[in-house]
């Protein structure tokens, strides 16, 4: 599948949490790493997500925020996924920092050439990767 979101990770459903209107959904990543997304319930059920199902998730770039240190720190985003900086493009205005979680896990974020300087990123680097729940875009294979 190729899409426009830099971020596209096969996973398997680990757990579906059905609410009132939005179902919360645990994805296992090759890495050992969870994702959470949260769909509508409508959506849970047409892509028929129930535990052991095969997922492709989507994030944009532009939904990943990078932190560096979170040691006492607690977010109410979901999914933080840490790793090391492998790289870093510079753009004039934007830089995309790619964070490798392991396992083949590698995550790209797109932010400010002023947020990449403000925080000193650099290849090597420990760094976090987060996203909201809502940020995480669900797809199945349809045959």
């Amino acid at each position: 599948m190729k899409t426009s979101a830099r971020n596209q990770f096969s996973g398997t459903v680990l757990a579906v949490k059905t609410g009132a209107v939005n179902s919360e959904i645990s994805i296992g990543l090759p890495g050992g790493q969870t994702l959470t997304a949260t769909v509508t319930n409508e959506s849970c059920e047409e892509l028929a997500l129930a535990q052991g199902r095969a997922v492709i998730a989507l994030v944009k770039s532009s939904h990943i925020i990078v932190a560096t240190d979170l040691a006492h720190i607690r977010l109410s985003a979901r999914n933080q996924i840490e790793g090391i900086i492998e790289h870093i493009e510079r753009g004039a205005v934007n830089a995309l920092v790619s964070i490798n979680a392991g396992e083949g896990v590698c995550l790209t974020a797109g932010i400010t050439i002023q947020s990449a300087e403000s925080l000193d990123l650099h290849p090597g680097q420990r760094a976090t990767a987060i996203c909201k729940a809502g940020s995480v875009i669900l797809g199945v294979l349809v045959w």
